[in-house]
Formats: structure tokens, C-alpha cells, sequence
């Protein structure tokens, strides 16, 4: 079960890496989007669903989120498979998962849920009904581990995306984009209240922008859950932009771009991968930022590279600070100054190291800890 893209791809990946390791065996059932549907995945009801984010965009789909929940629930039952994986989208997944405690079926998640950052004390219920956690940060195995969670770390299968391959001139030949033309590469997010939020301010930031780069151009990798949305607006930018929807064009605008605008995610590390500096931006409903400020935010940075390396690589500006004019002043210092940009991607190389560990790819290695914990769970069934 994946709940958003990056979940998406992260399924993806391992389900290529489940089929070889069981000799192309395994058979797949579940909720996913279009890459996990590529490796062979028949959704129980479209992904996007579930592509929310935050109390005040999940409250008004309650009801239907909780048909959806007893549905695959009621699915899984039926299926008796010899395993649920879950990836993250926590909200949901955790909610079928513990309706499926006591079933027999070995319940797994795959990427670890910050309760680290924000909910400390939800670490001991998570013991209460998963069999495994498969993490992507080195230090959260440790962490669960105390709560009696079983746990593995595998590394980030972002590693395993030839992000760094992209053609830049040919994307900007096939595109029309001159050169020598600064060109940003926009990402407003997977979700559509992120991307409804974040539109308006990066317009205005590419505005401010042209003033001091009037041969700016943009350029805007997009997902299936919000694609339409995204081109409609890129459409009235102030500055030349296009939408591209294929990884393949992902990369390749990656590539191209001198520098650019992020909302906070997975696409900070495919960005560092790629070598293309950025700012990273997010904005929240004021009610959740409410809540999450007064009982639970325990971290000082959202964005992957800079939590492993606890400092502020990456600019981060975030809620108040999301506003054209500073995220405009932030672009431009990497437009300006490439030597900027250069010191950010050489100091995310730090943070890649710890998420690399060699050997096997994380897909895999999380491949073999899922086959491991069925192997382990059926040996555990026939003994009792």
C-alpha cells in the first residue's frame, strides 16, 4: 500500500526487487499509482485518494478515508496474503494495519514514521501491531529499536535513480530554451492542498525574479495526482515555463536547470543527486502549523540532507518565510553565484554517504528483510 508518489516509486522499486529475488513468483495486490501499476500492481482504488496531507485537508474526507480504510482492510482478509507491506502515508496505512493485527498476515512498514520529530510518545503503539519496520535513515533503526520495534535499515532507494544521467543541452534544444537562458526548475509538490498553496506564492517569486533575470525560463516536473492543475497554472507564469510529466524529462530538466524551487520531500535528495542546487519551500494550513508548533514539532529542519547533516545546507523557508520576496532572494544568490550552488551540492555529498551503504541496493535489501520476516513468521505458524 503506497499513498503519494514518492511512496510510489519507493513501492516500485521494491516490488522489481521482490520478483528478483523470488524468481518472478511473487504476485502483487494493493493501492499504488502509476509506477507500482507499471511493475504489475492492480490498485484496489486510485492512489490519489490519498495524496493529503494535514488536519484541516483530512477532516473533511474523514468518511470516505474510513470506507477506504474497512474496504482494503475487508480486501486483505479476503486475499490472505503472505504479507502487507505498507509505505508511509502512516495515516492510512497504520489504520488498516491495525484492523489486520491477529489475522496471521506479517504486517511490515516501509519508511519510518517521524515520530521521532513530532510524536515520541506513538513509537510504543506502533509495537503493539507492526512485526517489522524497513527504515531509510540511520538513525532511526536505533531509535525504534528501543521501543521494541523490530527494525532494519536499508538506505534511501532515491540512490538507485539515475538521477544524475540527464541530458541538459538536448532538454534545452527539444524545448526551445536558449543556452545561455537562466532556467529553474519549479516543483510545488505531490499533493494537491500543497501545490494549491505553494502556486500563487512561486508565481509571485517568479515575477520578483524576472525583474532581475528577464531571460529566465521555467520549468516544471510534475506528477499524475496534480499534473493538470500544475500546467493550467504554469500556463500564466510571468516567465516562459513548461510542464514535463515523464522521469525521463525529470532528469533531463534537472540537468538543464541552474538552480531550483522545492517543495519540501523525496525531490530535495533527487535534486542533490541530479547536482542541481535549490531552495526548498513549504506551506501548511494554519491549523495544522498551529498544532504541530504547540505539541508536537521536535526537529529544526524538514528537509532530508539537512536533518543528516543537522545544519542548514539547504535554504528552508517555511510557512511565514514562504513568501515571494524571500524565496525570491534566495533563488537568485544561486542564479548569482554558482559557487553557492556548487558548495551546496558538494555538502550534500556527506549526507548521500550515510544513506549508501554499499553492497546490495536498499530495494533489495529490503526485499530480503520482507522474504525474511515471512520466512521467519511461517517457520513461527508451523512450530505452535
Amino acid at each position: 500500500m503506497a499513498g503519494e508518489p514518492s511512496g510510489d516509486a519507493l513501492g516500485a522499486r521494491l516490488m522489481a526487487a521482490l520478483r528478483r529475488e523470488t524468481n518472478r513468483s511473487v504476485r502483487f495486490a494493493g493501492i499504488g499509482g502509476e509506477r507500482m501499476i507499471g511493475e504489475g500492481l492492480e490498485s484496489l482504488f486510485p492512489m490519489e485518494e490519498l495524496s493529503i496531507m494535514g488536519l484541516a485537508e483530512v477532516l473533511p474526507r474523514a468518511r470516505s478515508i474510513l470506507r477506504r480504510i474497512n474496504e482494503t482492510a475487508a480486501r486483505v482478509r479476503a486475499l490472505k496474503p503472505a504479507a502487507v507491506v505498507s509505505v508511509d502515508a502512516t495515516g492510512f496505512c497504520f489504520r488498516v494495519e491495525r484492523r489486520l493485527k491477529g489475522a496471521g498476515i506479517p504486517l511490515i512498514h516501509y519508511v519510518a514514521p517521524m515520530v521521532w520529530a513530532w510524536r515520541p510518545w506513538q513509537a510504543r503503539a506502533l509495537a503493539k501491531f507492526l512485526d517489522h519496520l524497513i527504515t531509510l535513515l540511520p538513525f532511526e533503526a536505533p531509535y525504534f529499536e528501543r521501543y521494541g520495534i523490530a527494525t532494519t535499515f536499508v538506505g534511501h532507494s532515491v540512490v538507485e535513480e539515475p538521477a544524475d544521467n540527464g541530458d541538459g543541452p538536448a532538454f534545452r534544444a527539444r524545448h526551445g530554451i536558449p543556452l545561455l537562458a537562466p532556467l529553474l526548475a519549479v516543483l510545488p509538490g505531490s499533493r494537491r492542498a500543497e501545490v494549491r498553496r505553494l502556486l500563487p506564492v512561486f508565481a509571485g517569486t517568479l515575477a520578483l525574479l524576472k525583474e532581475s533575470f528577464p531571460d529566465l525560463h521555467a520549468v516544471v516536473p510534475t506528477v499524475s495526482t496534480v499534473d493538470e492543475e500544475v500546467a493550467r497554472a504554469a500556463a500564466r507564469w510571468p516567465v516562459p515555463a513548461i510542464a514535463v510529466r515523464s522521469i525521463a524529462e525529470k532528469y533531463d530538466a534537472f540537468a538543464a536547470a541552474d538552480a531550483a524551487l522545492a517543495a519540501s520531500g523525496t525531490v530535495s535528495l533527487e535534486l542533490a543527486l541530479a547536482r542541481c542546487p535549490m531552495v526548498i519551500a513549504y506551506k501548511a494550513s494554519p491549523l495544522t502549523v498551529w498544532i504541530v508548533r504547540h505539541f508536537m514539532i521536535k526537529i529544526r529542519y524538514v528537509s532530508v540532507i539537512n536533518l543528516l547533516l543537522d545544519t542548514a545546507l539547504i535554504p528552508e523557508l517555511i510557512q511565514e518565510n514562504c513568501r515571494p520576496k524571500r524565496l525570491a532572494e534566495a533563488v537568485a544568490k544561486l542564479l548569482r553565484e554558482p559557487e553557492a550552488g556548487r558548495a551546496q551540492i558538494e555538502g550534500a555529498s556527506a549526507a548521500f554517504k550515510a544513506l549508501d551503504l554499499g553492497g546490495p541496493s536498499p530495494s533489495l535489501r529490503a526485499a530480503r528483510t520482507i522474504l525474511r520476516v515471512i520466512a521467519e513468521k511461517t517457520k513461527a505458524a508451523r512450530l505452535s
